[in-house]
């Protein structure tokens, strides 16, 4: 009986070894990325901002399986190092995650680079140095999607309670539907903020809920530019300190405007309504994750952009801002370039056009 038992666990064994080496040896992955930074932030005598410079360069390598063509795992690293600093590696996230992939669904769970997920938001929800401090998304990521269409939801979680530490976490939603050159799209989340365990001290537990719904037309596709597109929507908040039981319910109008052509662009962003971040004295960008800017009722940034290399592997891009709001213009430079290189199957993409392309051909002809 006992040998027979051990010849059943052998080839149990053995069908279970040939699975998994069936299931994980069709392909290996492998993604490399670089990414860096120069961002000059000239915001003196702002009570919304403080004038600062960062600057730093990421590496972020990730090797994976792949298994039914759908599935995969990848894990890896993305470490930071700022300019000037007297370390090597300033900051350290892991990478560590699942993916499915199919034709028009995508999923993520575990430690993942954020730019998989919540790229599109307008910097009212994730402001500029989000990407540059909080690289990686940890939590889960879900979305279908057709063409320009989507629609996805997420969470992200920042910080789980400790004595020490704050909950923190982000659940979100957003989606997109084009009819024609017109199109609606919408953008939300909600910031759960609680305190520590220690029940000693108690400094508020705030929900807070963001949400921007709007209509826009694209008529890029109809004409020679990159990009031409314009849109406005009702912008929303809803800020709660629960140890206070107080509300506050900020809304206004957002508007966008982005024309780009052959390497070089501008991209507007307006917004009028009630001044946003109602607790950003109490707990700043613990609190909240956009930009400052918007606390104020009135508020115009103009992008002017210049993109010196732009594909699915490179992209080098300065851009100078123009900050119009508490009566002053401020000013910020930013310069980005990126590396992303993977042995992963690629769509292929129709060749960017520059302005400069015929500026040093010499056409002269003997």
């Amino acid at each position: 009986m006992q040998n027979i038992m051990r010849k059943s666990i052998v080839f149990l064994s053995l069908m279970a070894g040939s699975f998994f080496i069936n299931a994980f040896s069709q392909e290996v992955l492998w993604k490399a990325g670089v990414y860096s930074f120069f961002d000059n932030a000239e915001y003196g005598f702002s009570q919304w901002n403080i004038p600062q410079t960062m600057a730093g360069v990421h590496l972020a390598p990730e090797i994976g399986i792949s298994w039914n063509e759908k599935h995969r795992a990848f894990a890896g690293f993305d470490a930071m190092h700022e300019y000037g600093s007297d370390k090597s590696i300033d900051y350290f996230d892991p990478i560590i995650y699942y993916e499915y992939a199919a034709s028009n669904f995508r999923f993520y769970m575990g430690a993942f680079p954020r730019k998989l997920a919540v790229d599109k938001y307008p910097r009212m929800f994730f402001q500029d140095s989000i990407r540059y401090y909080r690289p990686v998304f940890n939590g889960i990521f879900m979305e279908y999607f057709s063409g320009n269409n989507f629609f996805n939801i997420w969470m992200d979680w920042k910080s789980r309670q400790t004595h020490a530490r704050r909950e923190i976490f982000l659940v979100g939603w957003s989606g997109r539907c084009n009819l024609g050159v017109v199109y609606g799209q919408h953008f939300g989340y909600v910031s759960h903020f609680a305190g520590t365990v220690n029940d000693e001290i108690r400094d508020g537990l705030h929900d807070n809920v963001l949400l921007l719904t709007s209509l826009g037309i694209d008529l890029a596709s109809k004409t020679s530019f990159a990009k031409l597109d314009a849109n406005i929507g009702l912008l929303a908040g809803f800020e709660r300190d629960r140890s206070l039981e107080e509300w506050h319910y900020p809304t206004g109008l957002l508007s966008e405007v982005t024309v780009e052509y052959k390497g070089l662009g501008v991209m507007n962003t307006y917004y009028n309504g009630k001044g946003q971040q109602h607790f950003y004295n109490d707990h700043a960008h613990d609190l909240y994750w956009g930009d400052s800017f918007y606390g104020s009722e009135k508020y115009d940034r103009a992008d002017l952009y210049v993109c010196f290399f732009k594909s699915d592997v490179v992209n080098l891009k300065m851009t100078w801002s123009m900050h119009f709001t508490e009566q002053r213009i401020r000013h910020q430079q930013i310069l980005t370039a990126s590396l992303d290189l993977n042995n992963l199957k690629r769509k292929e993409q129709k060749r960017y056009r520059y302005i400069w392309d015929n500026w040093f051909t010499n056409n002269n002809k003997d």
